[in-house]
């Protein structure tokens, strides 16, 4: 079924991705996965070296975490880290976690923070991280390699960099790869749900902030990206065919595209397995840097 033929009661179902967990129930989903990523992003805290809290604009909400590795290496490979919450929950403070098994290999990680709403618009999250790589950049001169790292709402914000018209900017970012984890690519049946009350998108903000309506952008300025849309077994089925037409729309555009789908994970696993050195997608990422 089309999204457009279900129900206002199945749409928010399918998109409230707590009711699809087979661990526990909705509520206790959420706990524990905050109370996962603080722990691992204070074991993060504990294992790098940190700069915390470091500016990438002028609003208080626009500040960047950035975990070091203990060695020094001029060849930098640097993971920028957008968090999820659905656009209204969450921060960086708790986003450090995948830097555990990467400092280790050298790779620096930074955890991006952003104005969630109600405070931040759609519009205004979009220009937020797309500043905040620049800042990277400028700030990082000798990256040899800039990857990134979304999930949920950050994967769509990821997505959002990667179709950047970057001729505005006074930067080009070179990003070579990028992770899309259970991501959100169409606004567009969000619109009519709960997730919307806090954003307050009209059809026009949707459209423009959709990455699935932006591939011909993303073509040119990520051409050279090796694209990974990462998929939870337990993701609802509109979760999961988000990612599979995005996947499939990008494919056809001629992208360095792969899907996976990654077994026995749901919408909150998936991600905090990251903290783990032996975990699929850790591996991937790892690989994809010439790190494994």
């Amino acid at each position: 079924m089309h999204w457009t033929e279900m129900k206002k009661e199945e749409l928010e179902r399918q998109y409230s991705p707590t009711r699809w967990s087979r661990r526990m129930s909705a509520d206790d989903v959420i706990k524990a996965h905050v109370k996962a990523l603080k722990e691992g992003t204070e074991q993060a805290r504990s294992v790098a070296q940190t700069l915390l809290n470091v500016p990438y604009g002028e609003g208080d909400g626009e500040k960047l975490d950035v975990y070091i590795p203990n060695i020094n290496s001029l060849d930098v490979h640097l993971v920028v880290y957008i968090h999820g919450g659905y656009w209204q929950f969450l921060s960086k403070e708790e986003s450090g976690f995948m830097a555990v098994p990467l400092v280790d290999k050298g790779v620096v990680v930074v955890a991006v923070g952003y104005d969630i709403a109600p405070k931040g618009n759609m519009d205004l999250m979009v220009s937020q991280v797309r500043r905040s790589i620049v800042s990277v950049i400028q700030q990082y001169s000798h990256i040899s390699g800039l990857y990134l790292c979304g999930h949920s709402a950050g994967a769509h914000l990821a997505a959002m960099v990667l179709s950047t018209d970057w001729s505005q900017y006074s930067i080009t970012p070179q990003i070579k790869g990028a992770f899309l984890v259970s991501g959100i690519y169409d606004l567009l049946p969000i619109l009519s749900t709960y997730v919307n009350e806090p954003l307050k998108m009209t059809e026009e903000v949707a459209v423009r902030n959709s990455p699935s309506k932006l591939v011909p952008q993303l073509k040119l300025s990520s051409s050279s990206c090796q694209i990974v849309v990462a998929v939870a077994e337990n993701d609802s089925p509109e979760f999961r065919k988000q990612s599979e037409e995005f996947y499939k729309t990008l494919e056809a555009s001629g992208l360095n595209v792969t899907m996976e789908d990654v077994a026995n994970t749901d919408h909150f696993s998936i991600i905090e397995k990251l903290v783990d050195g032996e975990y699929h997608l850790t591996k991937l990422l790892l690989k994809m840097m010439g790190k494994s």
